[in-house]
């Protein structure tokens, strides 16, 4: 047996050894966590653990003879390599958003049968949706054990790294403001207290920020907000007593990590009438019930996530500068790359990743990456989720198409960035997909629509070049991004999901666009601009309308580009982007790296 798959095999039969003890049929194994995130602590990592699978999103679901994980087609190759030899068999599904593995369990587990998992860390929503169809095949659910702990003898604890404060200019809204906004939104749904545990939504209203997740500037901590005060529950030892103080002095408390599903259960007692507003997308199912017999629940989206999409004037200002810093960075990572690549240097994956991470770090106001640096070269790039490793990466020689996609987190700000470039001579089916991605990226970001329209009803504006040519992607064409915080968060997204009027598109909101072509095997193409929602000029005859601001700075190559398939405006757009570029990245550059810009920002 492999040595590499055979610790998975182990774990799943171990596993298996406790599912009958406890008289459970299947385990299921969502990414997530107490806080409901996409990025995990260590300690919530138990798909991939037990799996092997280390894709960022995916489901597994452990039976008394079947192991299987659903992904969808950002991993595909991915996990066909990670779970090979494991016993664990993948499932492709559509979306992210699918829930083919609730019907699954509903098909596998016999009626009368028991499905497992962790209440802790099972959303609210999710937990919905699974009972009524468990409900409805006539199989038990069981949300009070966490397996894992009795299998996973090294599990890691709760991170401990320090919280700190993300203070003025770059914060230009006091944390006291934000609060009195939240307030404002519990008082209109009649709410006297108001849970948080999105560990984005509490660092966005504390204006605290750590680093207890990978690339995220975020800490585990819940908040419990009320008319007149608020709990931070959060790991003893890692607020600094002074900021511990201001905290106290701008109404905000402070309680170990462990009380807040305490502090739940003492809702609806002697103190009078209570109504608790919860958001059942991003709370989860042990918390709901927790919650004190006495006290009413009204489910609503966090009035936070509404409120931190919607960039400020002053946030935009700083946000343009980060982008600014980054793009000259991008330049003087790139300046380097095209002259080692001319001197017949040996570049890898693993070198874009190390040089471009290197030239961020030198700029103003920069505190970390804020995803993984994915560099994949030809079949690599058809991999929208790859990411090069010691132990697996490809040399940068030969002909053929390099993607790279990157970001930052800056203080005042959060940058996502893809491009494609090409690496000696490029066939003319490569120009053809470059041109038609490029197109729809061009496309979406011309768009003006009436304020208010929901997100998902642009999706087909980016794929409209591609699908007139029997062409398709299987990723979101844009997520919303955080200000200082997390590089996907909504409500707002651009992608085929289901819509509701909470991804209604407002001023302020920063979204990504990215559509891509991905070719298994040969090569993939994406390029990726971050934009933001400013009012558009209209004579007002039929309301306000919205357009978007590109806010991304960096040249978009033109070698790659079949301009047979261009149009005149389209060729325009992509002038004036890059003279756009041109005049606000030549001041922060020089020699090497600003003849670069200036070569690759020509008109055409």
């Amino acid at each position: 047996m492999d040595t590499r798959t055979s610790p998975i095999r182990l774990r799943i039969t171990q596993l298996r050894e406790v599912l009958a003890q406890q008289g459970v049929h299947a385990l299921l194994v969502p990414s997530s966590d107490p806080h409901i995130s996409e990025y995990l602590p260590e300690r919530w990592q138990g798909r991939q653990w037990l799996s092997g699978f280390t894709g960022s999103m995916g489901t597994l679901v452990v039976s008394v003879d079947e192991a299987v994980v659903f992904a969808d087609s950002r991993y595909w190759v991915q996990a066909e390599a990670e779970l090979a030899g494991t016993g664990v068999a993948l499932v492709k599904i559509a979306t992210g958003a699918s829930v083919d593995h609730v019907h699954w369990l509903a098909r596998q587990v016999p009626r009368g049968g028991t499905v497992a998992v962790d209440g802790q860390v099972l959303g609210l929503g999710a937990a919905q949706l699974l009972k009524s169809v468990l409900d409805a095949a006539g199989v038990n659910l069981r949300t009070d054990l966490d397996l894992l702990d009795s299998i996973w003898p090294d599990r890691p604890g709760l991170p401990s790294a320090p919280v700190y404060e993300h203070a003025a200019p770059q914060a230009p809204l006091a944390r006291t403001a934000k609060l009195a906004a939240v307030r404002e939104a519990m008082a209109r749904h009649g709410a006297t207290h108001h849970f948080v545990s999105t560990v984005d939504d509490i660092a966005w209203i504390t204006n605290l920020r750590g680093s207890d997740v990978s690339y995220n500037p975020v800490f585990l901590a819940h908040l419990l907000v009320t008319l007149t005060r608020a709990t931070l529950f959060v790991g003893e030892g890692k607020l600094p007593t002074a900021l511990a103080a201001r905290l106290q002095a701008d109404g905000l408390a402070l309680a170990p990590y462990g009380d807040a599903a305490q502090a739940l259960a003492a809702l609806g007692g002697p103190d009078g009438e209570q109504t608790l507003l919860l958001d059942p997308k991003r709370v989860t199912l042990a918390f709901r019930q927790q919650v004190g017999t006495g006290c009413a629940v009204v489910e609503a989206i966090n009035p936070s996530t509404l409120l931190k999409s919607r960039k400020t004037a002053e946030e935009a200002a700083f946000i343009r500068e980060a982008m600014a810093e980054d793009g000259a960075a991008m330049c003087e990572f790139y300046a380097w790359f095209e002259a080692a690549l001319a001197r017949g240097e040996a570049l890898t994956e693993l070198t874009v990743d190390e040089q471009l991470s290197a030239a961020r770090a030198r700029r103003a106001g920069f505190v970390g990456l804020s995803f993984p640096v994915i560099a994949g070269y030809n079949a690599n790039g058809a991999m929208p989720h790859y990411r090069a490793t010691p132990d697996a990466f490809a040399a940068i020689a030969g002909d053929g198409l390099l993607l790279i996609d990157s970001g930052g987190q800056y203080l005042g700000g959060t940058t996502d960035i893809t491009r494609v470039w090409p690496i000696g001579t490029v066939t003319p089916a490569m120009k053809r997909d470059y041109t038609l991605v490029l197109k729809g990226t061009m496309n979406l970001s011309r768009a003006r629509f009436p304020r208010g329209t929901l997100s998902p009803m642009l999706d087909s504006l980016a794929r409209a070049p591609l699908w007139a040519e029997g062409i398709e992607f299987g990723h979101g064409t844009g997520h919303g991004v955080g200000y200082f915080l997390n590089v996907h968060e909504g409500p707002q997204s651009i992608s085929k999901a289901i819509p509701d009027a909470n991804m209604a598109m407002e001023p302020g909101m920063v979204t990504s666009i990215e559509p891509g072509v991905y070719r298994p095997g040969q090569w993939g193409v994406r390029i990726e601009n971050l934009v933001m929602n400013v009012p558009a000029p209209t004579d007002g005859v039929f309301g306000e309308f919205l357009e978007f601001e590109t806010l991304t700075l960096c040249p978009i190559d033109t070698r790659c580009i079949d301009r047979g398939l261009m149009r005149a405006d389209e060729l325009a757009w992509l002038n004036a982007y890059h003279a756009t570029v041109r005049e606000r990245l030549a001041p922060r550059v020089q020699g090497d790296a600003l003849a670069w810009l200036m070569a690759r920002t020509e008109p055409i």
